[in-house]
C-alpha cells in the first residue's frame, strides 16, 4: 500500500479499540501490568508510612554512608521525618521508571507476536489499513496502557502515601514539582523508549515467551540505567529532569519512527 502524508486517526481507533479489548480480556498481560505497580506503588508507601508512625527512627547512621547531595537534602528535615523523605520521595523515583518501560514491554511483546500466537495476523494484515496507521495504532496499544498504569499508579501512591504518613509528616508531601516531572514528563518517554524496542522484537519472533526473552535483554540494561541515575537527577533539579526527557523522547521518536517506515504488511505475510 502506498503511504500517505496524513495519519487515518479513524483507522488507527479501530484498530486501537481491538487490541485494548484483547489486552483487557487476557489475564496473561493483565496479572503482570497490575503486580509490579500495586507493590511499588501501594504496598510500599503503606509499609513506610505503617513503620514511620509514631516512631523515632534513628536512620542518621545510614543517611551519613548516602552520597553528600543525597543526604544533605535529607538532613534538611527533622529526624522524625526523614525516613519517609529517604524512600518515598528520593529513593522510590528511580523505581517508579520501571512501571512505564515494564508495562510497554509487556504490552508491546503482544503487538505482533501475540496476533501470530493467536493466528490473528493473517486477518489483521487484511484490514483496509495503511502500513503506517497499522504500526501507529499498535504503538498506542502499548503506550497507552503503560501511561494509564503510571498515572493512575501515581495518585494512588501519592494519596496512600499523604494518608498514612500523616501522623509523622503533618501535611501533604507529594507531589513535588519534581515528581510531577517525572510522571508527565519522564514516565510517558521511558514507555516511549520500551515501545521503540519491544515492538520492533514483537515482529521478528513468534510467540510472546520469545519477545519477552529477546526484549528483556534490552530492557534490563534500561531498567539499571533508569535506577541509577533518576535519583542524581531528581536532586539536580526540574531542570535536569526535563532535560533528561528531552533526551529519551528523541531517542523514543527516532526508534519508532524509523520502525513505521521499516514496517510494511509484506515483510509481516513473510513470517507467517
Amino acid at each position: 500500500m502506498s503511504r500517505a502524508v496524513g495519519v487515518d486517526w479513524s483507522a488507527v481507533r479501530v484498530v486501537l479499540a481491538r487490541d485494548l479489548g484483547a489486552i483487557k480480556r487476557s489475564k496473561a498481560l493483565v496479572l503482570p501490568m497490575l503486580f509490579l505497580p500495586v507493590v511499588l506503588l501501594v504496598l510500599l508507601p503503606g509499609s513506610v508510612g505503617v513503620a514511620a508512625n509514631g516512631k523515632e527512627l534513628d536512620i542518621g547512621r545510614f543517611i551519613q554512608f548516602l552520597p553528600t547531595d543525597l543526604a544533605e537534602p535529607i538532613l534538611a528535615y527533622p529526624q522524625h521525618e526523614q525516613l519517609v523523605i529517604l524512600v518515598l520521595g528520593y529513593l522510590v523515583a528511580p523505581l517508579f521508571l520501571i512501571v512505564p518501560l515494564m508495562v510497554s514491554a509487556v504490552t508491546a511483546s503482544d503487538t505482533f507476536a501475540g496476533e501470530k500466537e493467536r493466528r490473528t495476523l493473517e486477518t489483521l494484515l487484511h484490514l483496509p489499513v495503511r502500513d503506517r496507521d497499522l504500526y501507529i495504532a499498535k504503538l498506542l496499544g502499548g503506550f497507552l496502557p503503560a501511561t494509564a498504569v503510571s498515572w493512575i499508579g501515581f495518585v494512588l501512591f501519592a494519596t496512600i502515601s499523604n494518608v498514612v504518613c500523616w501522623p509523622v509528616m503533618h501535611r501533604l508531601f507529594l507531589p513535588t514539582w519534581l515528581w510531577m516531572i517525572v510522571i508527565f514528563w519522564l514516565a510517558p518517554a521511558v514507555a516511549a523508549l520500551g515501545l521503540g524496542i519491544m515492538v520492533r522484537v514483537s515482529m521478528r519472533v513468534n510467540t510472546t515467551q520469545e519477545a519477552q526473552q529477546l526484549g528483556g535483554a534490552v530492557v534490563l540494561p534500561l531498567v539499571i540505567l533508569a535506577v541509577g541515575q533518576t535519583t542524581s537527577i531528581l536532586l539536580r533539579g526540574p531542570l535536569a529532569a526535563f532535560g533528561a526527557g528531552i533526551v529519551i523522547w528523541a531517542v523514543a521518536i527516532f526508534l519508532n519512527a524509523r520502525g513505521a517506515r521499516s514496517f510494511t504488511r509484506d515483510r509481516m505475510a513473510a513470517r507467517l
